[in-house]
């Protein structure tokens, strides 16, 4: 993912964050009800302000200033959070009326909290700079709740500061007091800038105009109101719109360089695959950013410097770098001139590779996201080409599909995706909040890969990647291997994002979503064919551990497509067609799953390896409820073996070679009826 904690990514140089629209809304208070009238307009069953939507929104607010608990006392926050029945009647009343009053009050709450802050973090400073630093003691400290007292957070804010030290001894040279103390200097002008917005301040501290910190105003409650619409609703700022369409086009136009700020300055973080930054061969991370078109930018502050990149145009761009040998502390200067171009992020969308089985090949397909982007970019094509030059190789034996890390996309792939597996069918039966139904066909009219398909999942397999993980399960074409039931986020969202023409920018839940077995993913996830456990198992992952996700629910099976959302005259073109060729449930490797699963219950049994894995995921199993939800700590793995592809890839040798035995190969994948 692009969005990483501590960085800032500069891909356009001629907009800093590229706005997506020619004149992105100012917001007004006055605008707040017209933005919520429009969200309620679309969302599957939230229609009006209620005393439910109140309670939420008002909790929100207060997370969104607060989500660590390191600024609010429980004493400032159990007025807002411990609302009567009357007093929920009374907001409403007051929301109804365009009075924004409470949430100003809390806003006022977290102005004085962000003071306080300021003072603890002076005085903590001065006692930090003398003295060894780790973090033991204050590990301890608890965060499901909010502080008791001012020494309680003072403990908090001081973890943050040493994790925030420690993370920079690990990457620079901090021998000298004078070193460490620009340490905490950073992290102070860090914790300023972001503090800036509450006090509608400037990064140099000079207060916003009126009309700007109106629009943060109104855009932080807008944001509290969305997401209190259910888990996945939410109402973006330009900046986050930008970042999201980067996530979901895999595309941008810059010259590929991700920033830091560093002790020393302003440093390189990351180089894009591709881009003009990674192909000059100059540049390498950790080089620091000295100059820009021969203005010296050392002394200039992180924002300062972003804003000189902001105003640059498209042609040659020339930076100055500063670059010390770790071994020698020799320093060197360089400058380095690059042209912005199109840059297509091919590492966040797919890898492949192939290994050789019997007297074929067995290919590896790893898909991060379901994106679409100009130039044809799409999780289809790039499947497609990825098959072709497999069975180029020679006999492709078969496909194992890795969607562990995928956390969805656009809808419209996923049945594009699924549907290269099938021939014509549906995919996905979508509902609305009016109780309409579509569906969502693949009309290929044949499939594009036949053979024998492993989809591997995990917990963290969520949307998009479900509905292609249960289609191909439902049809029995594919079989699904991995943790015992994936994410379970079974909604759609509409968005706004990439639209060009957009003046607001959001998404939101407009409807659920179910496979050809008429089942939701929602709240339960994919329920795997042959459990693999992955280093996601032992954590409380999931829709279910999610605030205010939308109940589960079912529809009718469509493996014989009804076709009633099309009008009379589709109707007859697809009943020539399409329904002929209708991709029927495939019963075969329903029929060999004991097999398979014992197989692969003495492969796990028998690997070290894996055993040794299974021994650290039940540690981690231990304390599970003492970690938030949807919450990772810790990265396991044993050797350099990827244990779950590799027994993915076993399976999927046993389906090949029970196929060969029992069955002649042109009846493996016999069609029955829809049961």
């Amino acid at each position: 993912m692009w969005k990483k904690a501590g960085l800032l990514c500069i891909f356009l140089f001629s907009s800093w964050f590229g706005p997506l629209s020619a004149d992105p809304q100012v917001l007004k208070i006055t605008d707040i009800q017209r933005v919520l009238d429009r969200l309620f307009s679309f969302h599957i069953e939230m229609k009006e302000l209620n005393p439910v939507l109140v309670r939420r929104s008002i909790k929100l607010y207060i997370e969104q200033f607060d989500p660590d608990k390191s600024y609010l006392l429980a004493s400032e926050v159990a007025p807002y959070l411990q609302l009567s029945e009357q007093k929920i009647g009374q907001m409403i009343q007051r929301l109804q009326a365009g009075d924004y009053s409470d949430f100003l009050s809390l806003n006022a709450l977290f102005q004085r909290a962000v003071y306080r802050a300021e003072a603890m973090r002076s005085m903590l400073t001065q006692e930090l700079l003398g003295q060894k630093i780790d973090l033991s003691g204050l590990s301890g400290v608890p965060q499901a709740r909010y502080a008791n007292t001012e020494e309680e957070l003072t403990q908090r804010q001081g973890m943050r500061m040493i994790r925030f030290f420690l993370f920079h001894e690990s990457r620079a040279n901090l021998d000298t007091l004078e070193r460490k103390a620009k340490v905490f200097s950073l992290y102070e002008r860090k914790m300023r800038r972001i503090e800036s917005v509450v006090l509608f301040k400037d990064s140099t501290g000079e207060p916003l105009s009126k009309i700007k910190q109106e629009h943060i105003l109104a855009t932080k409650i807008l944001k509290s109101f969305a997401k209190s619409l259910d888990t996945h609703t939410s109402f973006f700022s330009p900046e986050e719109a930008y970042e999201m369409r980067l996530s979901l086009e895999k595309q941008f136009e810059g010259i590929g360089v991700v920033l830091s700020e560093g002790v020393d300055g302003v440093v390189i973080a990351e180089l894009i695959k591709g881009s003009p930054a990674e192909q000059s061969k100059k540049i390498q991370l950790n080089d620091l950013l000295v100059a820009i078109d021969g203005l010296n930018v050392s002394d200039l502050a992180f924002e300062e410097v972003l804003d000189v990149l902001k105003k640059k145009g498209k042609g040659e761009i020339q930076l100055g770098f500063k670059r010390v040998d770790g071994s020698s502390g020799k320093e060197t200067s360089f400058s380095v001139g690059l042209q912005k171009q199109p840059i297509a992020m091919k590492e966040e969308r797919i890898q492949t590779s192939i290994e050789k089985f019997g007297n074929g090949y067995i290919g590896k397909i790893s898909l991060h996201s379901f994106y679409e982007g100009g130039d044809g970019i799409s999780s289809e094509r790039d499947m497609k080409e990825a098959i072709k030059q497999f069975s180029q190789r020679g006999d492709l034996s078969g496909i194992v599909l890795d969607l562990r890390e995928n956390s969805g996309g656009f809808l419209s792939q996923a049945v594009k995706v699924a549907g290269l597996f099938i021939s014509n069918g549906v995919v996905v039966i979508s509902k609305y909040g009016k109780g309409d139904v579509h569906y969502l066909r693949s009309i290929a009219g044949r499939q594009f890969f036949s053979g024998p398909v492993v989809v591997l999942t995990s917990k963290m397999s969520a949307s998009a990647a479900e509905i292609v993980a249960q289609a191909l399960q439902d049809y029995g074409v594919g079989i699904v291997v991995g943790d015992k039931r994936t994410f379970g986020k079974g909604s759609i969202q509409f968005q706004t994002v990439t639209d060009g023409n957009a003046d607001l920018f959001f998404k939101i839940t407009v409807g659920r979503y179910y496979t050809v077995s008429g089942r939701s993913t929602q709240i339960d996830g994919v329920i795997a064919d042959i459990v693999v456990p992955t280093q996601y198992a032992p954590y409380n992952i999931g829709e279910r551990f999610l605030e205010y996700p939308l109940p589960p629910d079912s529809v009718s099976p469509a493996y014989v497509d009804p076709l009633t959302d099309l009008d009379e005259k589709t109707q007859k073109v697809f009943e020539k067609r399409y329904l002929p060729f209708l991709q029927r449930v495939v019963p075969y490797w329903k029929k060999i799953l004991p097999e398979l699963r014992k197989n692969s219950a003495i492969r796990i049994a028998k690997n070290s390896d894996y055993q040794s894995f299974l021994r650290r995921l039940e540690k981690i199993e231990t304390r599970r409820s003492e970690l938030p939800a949807n919450t990772i700590d810790e990265q396991v793995r044993v050797g350099d073996e990827d244990l779950q592809m590799n027994e993915a890839v076993n399976v999927l040798r046993d389906m090949i070679r029970i196929e060969a035995e029992n069955r002649p190969a042109e009846a493996a994948f016999a069609p029955t009826g829809s049961d």
